[in-house]
């Protein structure tokens, strides 16, 4: 994975929990990309979602501020929505206003950029300007049928593969819930506008269209953008994958289209 050059990174914290600060090389616009990073909730970094979090910081010249929530399996479900809640919160109160955060995430990350809507919402916060996703991890209960049809075409997941993660994340919890499966539970009324991003080679395919059906129902502004042929979380991919980088492109300008 390749790393622009230029982006300034430095380290806080935010809601308690540490975070990862990317910054613009010069004259950064107005806003905040509040990112969650992947990694089915057990494993991962603000720093193995770099390649992700600084392009979109390089092509919108905003800064992102990369969560380092808490992981199963020693902080099982909710923990990692909670931390995630706790840094919205941080920012609202240092004073930025929620129609200049997007939240942001890949793959797990994606689903706790979801989810902490949801949360926000039901403790009357105000919603972000927008969500985008990366190949989102959205339905625990896995009852998509590209769960099925892409077996053989998705290097990275079976079902099988989930067992054992979410047995780490879920900790005997019912994934029938909506902050765990909200592409199949979630109410999204009152959601700001979601971009969806997801390769047709995923079984986490139908999560991201499951959860556009849900937003279309609610009358939530949602585009659902898939890309063939492509691996989860292809994006992270930028300079290597052409794909990766017409997609970023496109994140970007739905990210300074939201924010403006």
């Amino acid at each position: 994975m390749k790393v622009p050059m230029g982006v300034r990174i430095t380290q806080t914290t935010l809601g308690n929990r540490p975070c990862v600060v990317v910054d613009p090389a010069q004259d950064a616009h107005p806003g905040i990309i509040l990112y969650f990073h992947g990694g089915s909730y057990i494993l991962g970094s603000p720093y193995t979602a770099m390649s992700l979090t600084a392009n979109l910081v390089s092509r919108t010249n905003i800064q992102s501020v990369s969560l380092d929530y808490r992981l199963a399996p020693e902080h099982p479900f909710p923990a990692a929505l909670e931390d995630a809640l706790a840094a919205y919160r941080g920012l609202l109160d240092d004073g930025v206003e929620a129609t200049s955060i997007v939240f942001a995430g890949d793959s797990a990350g994606g689903g706790i950029a979801v989810s902490t809507c949801l949360m926000a919402r039901d403790a009357d916060l105000p919603m972000p300007a927008a969500v985008v996703t990366f190949s989102a991890g959205l339905d625990k209960t896995h009852s998509g049928a590209s769960m099925d049809s892409k077996i053989g075409l998705d290097p990275f997941f079976t079902r099988e593969s989930f067992t054992y993660t979410d047995a780490m994340y879920l900790a005997g919890q019912d994934p029938n819930h909506e902050l765990v499966s909200p592409a199949r539970f979630a109410d999204l009324t009152g959601f700001p506008p979601l971009l969806l991003q997801v390769g047709t080679n995923e079984v986490l395919l139908d999560d991201s269209t499951q959860l556009a059906d849900r937003a279309r129902e609610a009358g939530v502004d949602v585009i659902l953008d898939v890309t063939a042929d492509v691996p989860h979380v292809f994006q992270a991919f930028a300079g290597i994958l052409d794909e990766a980088d017409q997609a970023l492109d496109r994140a970007a300008l739905f990210i300074t289209q939201r924010l403006r």
